[in-house]
């Protein structure tokens, strides 16, 4: 079975193919799902973050807060490195793991890791086929904002720590642009599908 990652920066619409994808019949491992899943369960992770940024990241009773931690990560490209050096590891082996479990099975003909740093992180080496979901500055601004989840600045924090677009585009097997409607989208996103099955 193929392991297929898709990515893009911030509002470039990866979690919109990645749900396309699902529903034509790939397996989609959402990679910053798993990640706060592991993060809210894992007491070793826990500790680790705390010792590294301390009662910042933390609530009253004493567990990680998420909004704490993702406002300190993205805070600066050190502070994100850590985070990433921490969670990252763990989040690579739960892949592993959800993939050999989707591979016994015969009904799945594609795993897809949906991740947004899956050139920043080295995953990228362990994939089959990358897929880059593209749009413009201003749209996926636009797309962020609306989400109504994080301010200007802090998007801009995010676009600002993530590797240029332009460069996965030019790393990527597929590029999707993703400045036009749902269905410019997902026609793009059918016929990838049915090149790599």
């Amino acid at each position: 079975m193929l392991k297929v990652g898709i990515t893009g920066g911030i509002g470039s619409g990866k979690s919109a193919a990645s749900e396309r994808i699902k529903e034509l019949g790939a397996y989609v491992f959402d990679a910053d799902k798993e990640a706060k899943q592991i993060l809210a369960k894992d007491k070793k992770i826990q500790e680790d973050l705390r010792n590294e940024f301390g009662t910042d990241v933390m609530d009253a009773d004493n567990s990680i807060n998420p909004k704490k931690l993702a406002k300190i990560a993205f805070s600066n490209e050190e502070n994100q490195s850590i985070l990433n050096a921490i969670v990252h590891p763990y989040v690579f082996d739960t892949i592993d793991e959800r993939y050999y479990q989707v591979n016994e099975r015969d009904d799945i003909p594609l795993f897809v890791v949906d991740a947004a740093l899956v050139y920043e992180s080295g995953l990228y080496l362990h994939l089959d086929y990358v897929v880059v979901v593209s749009a413009q500055y201003g749209t996926r601004i636009n797309r962020s904002l609306n989400r109504g989840t994080l301010t200007r600045e802090d998007i801009q924090k995010r676009m600002d720590l993530q590797l240029p677009e332009e460069s996965k585009v030019q790393m990527a097997d597929f590029v999707i642009d993703n400045n036009g409607d749902s269905d410019h989208l997902f026609r793009q996103v059918d016929e990838i599908y049915q090149e790599i099955i």
